[in-house]
């Protein structure tokens, strides 16, 4: 098996609204801010191969919707067929593409526009997408907190393809990645867990967007159910403790991975380090 990262480009998060309660002269100890209190966020998506699947999680903004969104300062989104070149594939060479959940910075980069933009295609167009049902019935009904995070666009060309797999319960994908449903942030999230040499990596979405949010309460004013997204979180770290997993940060510009101890209660960072260190100890 191998993994590799795909950095689909960063965006700017309001830093009240990426730690709610928590106080800045608090929360910027642990992540940077620019002088408008802008936290840079990255978009750092997934590539799993296990010699028989192709597997992606989460696919970036892309560039549709660049110009309605410019309020979040996008750079550098990738065009995925370029960045799986410099890895050796490409993007009809994917066979699975697994959604955390379907806001635009998670799910965006899933179609496109043809080059005239009278037609939008799949990026992905041999690949099954698994999304967790209660998302999708979410995206089709948005809450009045979240109407503004989906579009249609991003995901009903995928739907009407007939590509799209609604997931229910936890269930393996195959013998070394599993699906695991999340609430808080969103209902229906996905977090999947990998196999990879003898150990656990976990990509968390935004159940922990950055590894600044480790500690329980930090949640961030995006969570739509804050009592669940701790909950879940508990749930989350106390087995990532127990087990020594991997977890690695979907957002989090400055930590790509780590693994967690828990100190008189508290989660904390145990050791970062850069996925491909994870690859070059198996």
């Amino acid at each position: 098996m191998k993994l590799f990262k795909i950095e689909a480009g960063t965006f700017q998060v309001d830093g009240g609204a990426a730690f709610g309660v928590v106080p800045k002269r608090v929360w910027q100890k642990r992540y940077p801010c620019n002088d408008e209190n802008f936290c840079r966020f990255t978009m750092r998506c997934l590539l799993i191969d296990t010699g028989q699947k192709r597997i992606l999680i989460d696919t970036g903004c892309g560039d549709k919707q660049l110009d309605y969104l410019k309020y979040y300062d996008f750079e550098d989104v990738v065009a995925f067929e370029n960045e799986l070149n410099k890895l050796g594939y490409s993007c009809a060479d994917i066979t699975d593409v697994i959604y955390t959940h379907l806001h635009f910075d998670h799910c965006g980069g899933s179609t496109y526009f043809n080059s005239d933009k009278t037609k939008i295609e799949l990026t992905f167009p041999n690949a099954t997408h698994y999304v967790g049902e209660a998302q999708w019935n979410n995206f089709l009904k948005p809450n009045l907190r979240e109407g503004d995070s989906y579009f249609k666009e991003n995901m009903m060309p995928i739907y009407d393809a007939g590509k799209l797999k609604l997931i229910t319960e936890n269930q393996n994908i195959c013998s070394e990645v599993e699906l695991r449903l999340f609430g808080g942030h969103t209902v229906g999230q996905l977090v999947t867990y990998i196999q990879y040499g003898g150990k656990t990596v976990v990509y968390v979405g935004d159940v922990i967007p950055i590894s600044a949010c480790l500690p329980i309460a930090w949640i961030s004013a995006y969570d739509t159910y804050p009592i669940t997204a701790m909950a879940e979180k508990s749930e989350l770290l106390n087995e990532a403790v127990e087990k020594q997993q991997i977890l690695v940060f979907e957002h989090d510009a400055h930590t790509e991975c780590c693994t967690v101890k828990e100190i008189y209660g508290k989660f904390r960072v145990d050791e970062t380090f850069l996925l491909n260190k994870i690859n070059v100890e198996n």
